[in-house]
């Protein structure tokens, strides 16, 4: 794997690396959310290369009939197609391209158009149909210059085809990338979904069984389960053995004997049992109804999953795909493979068609053989952690009996859990997830209120499993939280209490405070012994500018909170000719939400304080919106982070836009505020809190067992005062102490930051005619 720093124009003498080169996106198979982003990505990136692009209308079936099915775009062709789901080019099966005579046919239309280069979206059989074509491209072209409709110059001219495949699916079921596009947003209908029925669940204290999509991957049952704490979920990858009747209803009895008024059960529509015997949602409710004789119905989600506009997620991943795909098409040559695009933690890259391909289809014939554990294996990474996470949180256990007294007096330790910083949806999910964990485990669960401040007025409390029932979808800090450092409130006191209460470990859920917190923790160990045990933070805050992590809790939330007011924002302009909105974002001194915000909502321009701007670039940008209102956007969208410079205020900005912009477009100003911070954590937030705190709790398990000594903890390393932070894809425990150099402590945010390097693509978007095209990316080779 290598870094590559691309310039789209290497000077202003030299030609743009796509001009000569025709490219053609289409979306084939199911539809999904994101894809008009990816192909939105598509036209502009190849635009801004130099090369002509085509759409394809209607899939395959719209390459094989030709005509007024393929047409050049123009980049205002996919203006306002960002927001919107499905795919606005159409998408179809095609029983006519899986013969030879219908890709003879696809072939000689892509020929008269002189087109090499094609992008594909959809699933792994739309991407194996692309390969196959580009296997045949050669023989194809004889073949018709033999029947005499191309000539020899158009054979060698274009004798070979280049494909990239980007994978649409809400599925998720594609081996090789840890997100299709699409899945986050079918997670969001799903979710929204749940949340409304659980209202009415808990006033009639009914059992739910939810019937979502899957015919062959679990992933979205899965994730659902982990994101609204659901009793039992069904998953074709990892079915219930014999006698599950039995052990399902004893789950849900538990649930109601510890206080519930509702049960949730998750049905994946490819459930089966152990023998692989499918397992139906109606069948469920039969045997809840037969055992407990509650009041069961049953929700069959359907198509609505397939809905509604794309989560910020899949906007963003479709246009990081799209614009990934058309350099990697750019860069192809005779030899070089048919890639799909794929997202490695936060990095997009190109890994082998085939490969991931092969893989995929593996796992159903794992699935076939009944090999459930090597099918799951083979999902990857993701899926793995999600089932693991699931396994040990007890969702399929005797849950009840491991919480009796027995098993507490084998390990009288206690484990507080707390929330510094500001609240950031997903905390309370992250708060339930370390509560059940530790008192899964035999240990005792201590919750602090009001942060480090509570900790040092002694404001603890015990927690049961009854205490978090239902918190995983609340957004806030049900504990509250404060800002407060441990130096400002006193060491002294914290020690005190600590001791009191017989601490042995504490698991921080916040943001910087909470990371700052932890230093003056471990520095304070020298003078208080009481402070020598494990300490572990997990990184939440919308700003997402803890060091140590490239996503925080509760970002993801806010960010599609920015994203749903922008999408308001340009529809209440739908009407009105000729404006620009300037939107001023939260962060404090971290543009991260205002960046990927401005490039989910399709912004002209994001003002942030790690990248300098001066007086020179405002009045570029102007020009860029006049010259844009000329055409047929007629609608402007200026993000700026609230402190991204302390003269250019957003004030300001919006003065100079609306006094610049006279008699060409007039100006809004919005200061979009705490609404950032509220509403229901997303279904990523819910999902990373869950599966974040759950691994910090075990790590201090760990710790306990291994620093007890003599009747006290004696934790005195750096290694046991730690950070839990998402590297790229990998969950690490990196020491406070380590970090310290990483740091910016004036501004509060870490000295290098990984989405800067996607920051160019947000302007490309907007078609800025400069020599600011500079996009860095990893290339999996």
């Amino acid at each position: 794997m290598a870094a590559l720093t691309r310039k789209l124009r290497k000077s202003t003498s030299s030609p743009l690396i796509g001009v000569g080169k025709t490219i053609a996106v289409f979306t084939s198979g199911g539809d999904s959310q994101g894809m008009n982003a990816a192909v939105r990505a598509v036209i502009r990136m190849a635009i801004t290369c130099g090369s002509k692009v085509y759409l394809i209308h209607e899939g395959y079936q719209g390459m094989v009939n030709g005509g007024e099915n393929i047409v050049e775009a123009s980049w205002d062709d996919v203006s306002g197609i960002l927001q919107m789901g499905g795919t606005v080019i159409g998408s179809a099966r095609c029983k006519d391209f899986r013969e030879r005579a219908g890709r003879l046919k696809a072939a000689y239309n892509l020929v008269m158009r002189g087109i090499t280069n094609i992008c594909a979206i959809g699933g792994d059989g739309s991407l194996t149909g692309a390969n196959l074509f580009r296997e045949e491209w050669s023989g194809l072209l004889q073949e018709l210059f033999e029947q005499n409709k191309i000539t020899q110059e158009q054979v060698a001219k274009y004798s070979y085809l280049n494909i990239v495949g980007l994978v649409g699916s809400i599925d998720n079921d594609f081996c090789g990338t840890d997100m299709t596009i699409g899945a986050d947003s079918a997670l969001h209908r799903i979710i929204e979904c749940v949340d409304a029925i659980t209202t009415t669940a808990v006033s009639h204290q009914r059992a739910f069984v939810l019937e979502v999509m899957g015919r062959h991957c679990g992933y979205l049952a899965l994730v659902t389960g982990l994101a609204c704490g659901a009793d039992w979920i069904f998953i074709p990858e990892h079915p219930p053995g014999d006698g599950w009747e039995e052990k399902m209803c004893s789950k849900l009895n538990n649930a109601r004997l510890w206080g519930n008024r509702l049960n949730v059960v998750i049905v994946s529509e490819g459930a089966v049992d152990c023998h692989g015997t499918p397992i139906t949602s109606q069948q469920v409710k039969e045997v809840i109804c037969r055992n407990l004789d509650l009041d069961t119905r049953i929700t069959v989600l359907g198509h609505v999953q397939r809905g509604g506009s794309p989560s910020a997620f899949d906007r963003i991943l479709g246009t990081r795909m799209g614009a990934e795909a058309v350099l990697t098409l750019l860069e192809a040559t005779p030899d070089t493979p048919a890639y799909v695009v794929s997202l490695d933690g936060n990095q997009a890259v190109r890994v082998p068609l085939m490969e991931c391909v092969e893989k995929t289809q593996e796992v159903q014939k794992a699935l076939d053989m009944l090999e459930f554990e090597k099918a799951a294996s083979l999902r990857g990474r993701t899926f793995q952690g999600n089932l693991d996470i699931y396994k040990k949180l007890g969702a399929m256990s005797k849950a009840k009996s491991l919480l009796s007294s027995a098993v507490l007096v084998e390990k009288p330790y206690n484990v507080a859990v707390m929330n510094v910083g500001a609240p950031a949806a997903g905390m309370n999910a992250a708060v339930r997830s370390a509560v059940r964990t530790c008192l899964y485990n035999g240990y005792r669960s201590l919750a602090v209120h009001n942060g480090y401040e509570g900790l040092a007025n002694d404001m603890v409390e015990e927690f049961t499993w009854n205490n978090v029932s239902n918190w995983v979808s609340l957004g806030g800090s049900k504990l509250g939280t404060k800002r407060t450092l441990p130096s400002q409130c006193g060491l002294d006191k914290i020690a005190s209490v600590i001791k009191k209460w017989d601490i042995h470990a504490i698991i921080c859920i916040g943001g910087f405070e909470g990371y700052h917190g932890a230093i003056q923790i471990e520095e304070g160990r020298s003078k208080y012994p009481e402070l020598c045990l494990p300490l572990v933070l997990v990184p939440a805050t919308i700003s997402n500018n803890v060091p140590g992590t490239d996503i925080c809790i509760g970002c993801d939330t806010g960010l599609n909170a920015v994203c749903e007011t922008c999408d308001r924002i340009k529809m209440s302009a739908s009407g009105t000719k000729r404006r620009t909105f300037v939107l001023e974002t939260m962060g404090g001194y971290c543009g991260y939400l205002a960046t990927m915000s401005g490039m989910a909502a399709g912004a002209d321009a994001a003002y942030i304080f790690e990248e300098d701007f001066s007086i020179k670039e405002l009045q570029r940008n102007i020009y860029h919106l006049r010259n844009k209102m000329k055409g047929k956007i007629q609608r402007g969208l200026v993000l700026r982070n609230e402190n991204a410079n302390c003269n250019f205020s957003t004030d300001f900005i919006y003065r100079l836009y609306a006094e610049e912009g006279k008699n060409v477009f007039d100006c809004r100003m919005n200061v979009l505020g705490h609404m950032q911070q509220g509403g229901v954590p997303s279904p990523f937030d819910r999902n990373y809190a869950t599966k974040c705190a759950a691994k910090a709790a075990f790590w201090t398990i760990s710790q306990i067992e291994k620093n007890f000594v003599d009747g006290k903890m004696n934790c005195t390393g750096h290694d046991s005062v730690c950070l839990l932070g998402m590297r790229r894809r990998q969950m690490l425990f990196q020491p406070v102490e380590e970090l310290k150099e990483e740091t910016d402590f004036k501004h509060r945010i870490p000295k290098q930051q990984w989405w800067m390097q996607i920051r160019p693509l947000l302007r490309i978007m907007a078609h800025y005619s400069d020599d600011s095209a500079v996009y860095e990316t990893d290339v999996s080779q």
